[in-house]
């Protein structure tokens, strides 16, 4: 008796790598095994990458926060003690919002822990 593959289903998986790999480079997008390396691959640096992400988000903020904090006559490190001292809870992303589009109300902040 012959033997039955059920060619449907691995055809489809096959399909659905090859879809995703579309607008890859050379036979990065159409010979399958180049291809599901490929896209195995990119799944494991976006892994890695949405940690770095927010790695890189907070250095961004803490940057915005210490040059708006210098041009208030104090540095990034003083501020953040002095606003831990004062029971200021207010993360660095709020922060560093204040202190690209909204400069009164984070010198407001930074009087207030003086």
């Amino acid at each position: 008796m012959p033997r039955s593959v059920n060619h449907v289903a691995s055809k489809a998986r096959r399909t659905r790598i090859l879809k995703l790999t579309k607008g890859y480079f050379g036979a990065r997008k159409n010979v399958w095994t180049v291809a599901k390396n490929t896209y195995e691959k990119g799944l494991t640096y976006a892994y890695r990458d949405r940690r770095n992400k927010k790695r890189t988000f907070r250095a961004l903020w803490i940057q915005r926060i210490n040059a708006a904090a210098r041009l208030e006559g104090t540095s990034y490190s003083k501020l953040m003690g002095a606003l831990s001292k004062a029971g200021i809870e207010i993360n660095r992303k709020v922060l560093a919002d204040l202190a690209m589009n909204n400069p009164q109300a984070f010198k407001a902040i930074v009087e207030k822990v003086k």
